[in-house]
C-alpha cells in the first residue's frame, strides 16, 4: 500500500497531473475571490465551463486513446469485451453515450455546485483560509492527506449507496457498467454524484486555500474517469508509464458486492469485503451472499 501510494505522487503519476491542472486552473482558469464575494451567473458559469472542459480533456482524451483508436490494443485490459454500443439498461440505449450524459449533467453539474459553494464561503469570510506562506507545512500536509481522506469518505458513502433503497434509486445508474470505461466513473445519478464529492465539506472544518478546493475536487472529478479507464496503465514503449484503473476497483464492477474503497486505505480487507481475485475470495464471497439468502 506504501508503495501504491508513492507511486501516485512521484514521477508521472496521477496526483501529480491533477495537482498541475489544479495549479493552472487557479492561477488562469478560476475568477478572483472577490468576484467570487458576491454569487452572479457570470462566473459560476465560468468554473463550470471549466469543469467540463477538464472532464472532456481527461475522460474524452482517454476514451480517444483506448477505445477509438486503440493505439494500446488490448494489452493491460482487464476485460476483453468492447464497450457496448447498444443496451436498453442505457439512457439512450447506449453506453458511451449514457455515460457521457450523466458524467457531464449530474456528475459535473454537482461537482461545480460544490466547488462554488465553497469558494464562495472562502470568498465571504466564512469558511478557515489558509495562507501558504504562513504554513507551508501545513499547506503541503493538507494536499498530501487530501487523497487519503477521499479514500476514507468514500468507502462509507459507497457502503451506504449499496443498501437497497439507495441502490435502487442512484447507485444502480453506475452500476449499469459492467466493463467500464473513461467515461463511466462519473456517470452518477445527481443523488449519488452530490454524496460522492460531499467529502469536501473537510475543508468547512480545516482551514485551506483554494488551490486546495480545486485539487480535492479535481482529484474526485478526473481521476475517476482514469480509474475506470479499464487498462491498467498507460504502456510507452513497452513500459508501464501512467498507473491508470486497478484491478481492485473493476472486480467490484463485476461482483459488485466487494471491493468498496479504493487502495489508500485497507477498509475492505478490515471489514471483510476485500477480493483480490483468487479462488479463496471468491469462495468468501459466495459464502457471504448465502449466509444473507438464509
Amino acid at each position: 500500500m506504501v508503495r501504491w501510494v508513492a507511486a501516485r505522487w512521484l514521477g508521472i503519476a496521477e496526483n501529480v497531473i491533477v495537482l498541475a491542472l489544479a495549479v493552472i486552473s487557479w492561477t488562469w482558469l478560476t475568477p478572483s475571490l472577490d468576484r467570487m464575494a458576491t454569487l452572479s451567473p457570470d462566473w459560476i458559469a465560468l468554473i463550470w465551463l471549466r469543469n467540463i472542459g477538464l472532464m472532456l480533456l481527461v475522460a474524452g482524451g482517454l476514451h480517444l486513446f483506448f477505445f477509438r483508436r486503440k493505439l494500446q490494443g488490448d494489452r493491460l485490459k482487464f476485460d476483453p469485451r468492447p464497450l457496448s454500443d447498444k443496451g436498453r439498461q442505457f439512457s439512450f440505449s447506449n453506453q458511451i453515450h449514457d455515460n457521457m450524459f450523466w458524467s457531464l449533467t449530474s456528475g459535473v453539474g454537482c461537482w461545480t455546485l460544490w466547488e462554488v459553494a465553497i469558494l464562495h464561503g472562502m470568498a465571504r469570510g466564512w469558511l478557515p483560509m489558509l495562507i501558504p506562506s504562513e504554513h507551508p507545512v501545513f499547506f503541503v500536509l493538507i494536499l498530501l492527506l487530501t487523497p487519503v481522506w477521499i479514500s476514507f469518505h468514500f468507502y462509507w458513502i459507497h457502503r451506504a449507496l449499496h443498501w437497497g433503497p439507495l441502490y435502487r434509486l442512484a447507485h444502480a445508474l453506475h452500476h449499469r457498467n459492467v466493463n467500464v470505461g473513461p467515461w463511466s466513473g462519473l456517470s452518477m445519478h445527481p443523488v449519488e454524484a452530490f454524496f460522492f464529492f460531499s467529502s469536501v465539506v473537510i475543508h468547512l472544518i480545516v482551514p485551506s486555500h483554494p488551490l486546495h478546493i480545486l485539487f480535492h475536487l479535481f482529484h474526485q472529478g478526473l481521476t475517476a474517469a482514469s480509474s475506470h479507464t479499464g487498462f491498467e496503465s498507460l504502456l510507452v514503449r513497452d513500459r508501464k508509464t501512467l498507473a491508470l484503473g486497478t484491478f481492485h476497483h473493476q472486480m467490484h464492477h463485476r461482483y459488485f458486492e466487494v471491493n468498496y474503497g479504493n487502495l489508500e486505505m485497507p477498509w475492505d480487507l478490515w471489514f471483510g469485503t476485500f477480493h483480490d481475485g483468487t479462488p479463496e475470495a471468491h469462495a468468501r464471497l459466495k459464502d457471504r451472499r448465502q449466509r444473507r439468502a438464509q
